[in-house]
């Protein structure tokens, strides 16, 4: 009898004991959580990534003007006769080739006014304005630029000058936007880590993020704000994809 009257009170200070020291870890817990929540860091993450075009294009643009529509619809077929037939002897494919519609342009008045020696006077111009274009696909986009010079060049020689120009198509964004998310992401978490080393801490979780839009630069020049290289690619079948994502960690 006498002993449970004294394990009684033993256990009742050890639960009390045992509740005030749990009591008092999550105390300390809340309060570390609370402190550390003011202890952030704020990075940057850069990613860059090249694209190849995935097919290219010539085209060859011309056009015939005169007030007798017939007549300049008989001169625009018999150039686009010639440039065909010149093309499939240089050894492009009917499949690779392709011909537009017409586009006629109708000048309802036959003189525009313009300023000659200081007056305005009314000129005559052309009624009607027929032009054609003929697109040639490629699949090899490396030479795409200098099969369009050479046919430029061929083209002048044989009486057929006409407008050249090439154009490229590229991959779909969406095929290397996880990769590149992924390594913004990755980027700045280094650059967090790198930090927190610098001041005897630890990168904790994630607090917020925000992508940055995703740009294409090729061909040109840009602005860079967030420290790339300011390089781009100089062929013109060539793009670089960069996004900057901005993430806050918390610091432990």
């Amino acid at each position: 009898m006498e002993n449970n009257q004294f394990q009684k009170p033993l256990i009742y200070s050890l639960s009390l004991f045992l509740g005030l020291t749990i009591l008092g870890y999550f105390i300390f817990k809340g309060f570390k959580t609370f402190s550390d929540k003011d202890r952030i860091v704020t990075v940057k993450g850069l990613a860059e990534m090249n694209m190849k075009a995935n097919g290219s294009s010539i085209s060859i643009r011309f056009s015939f003007s005169g007030d007798e529509l017939q007549d300049v619809i008989k001169a625009t077929e018999k150039k686009k006769k010639a440039i065909l037939t010149f093309l499939k002897k240089s050894g492009y494919a009917s499949k690779d080739l392709f011909v537009s519609d017409l586009s006629v342009t109708d000048y309802e008045k036959y003189y525009e006014n313009q300023w000659v020696e200081g007056k305005e006077v009314q000129v005559k111009i052309d009624r009607y304005v027929i032009s054609q274009n003929i697109e040639i696909n490629f699949k090899q986009v490396e030479k795409t630029e200098s099969n369009a010079s050479k046919i430029t060049l061929d083209l002048v020689s044989n009486g057929l000058t006409s407008h050249v120009s090439t154009s490229y198509t590229f991959p779909e964004l969406n095929t290397i936007k996880p990769r590149l998310i992924a390594a913004s992401t990755k980027n700045a978490r280094i650059s967090g880590e790198q930090f927190a080393n610098d001041s005897q801490a630890k990168l904790g979780k994630i607090k917020t993020a925000s992508q940055g839009q995703i740009s294409i630069a090729g061909d040109y020049n840009y602005s860079d704000e967030n420290g790339g290289n300011n390089e781009v690619p100089e062929e013109p079948y060539m793009r670089k994809a960069r996004v900057v994502s901005t993430i806050v960690f918390f610091l432990e």
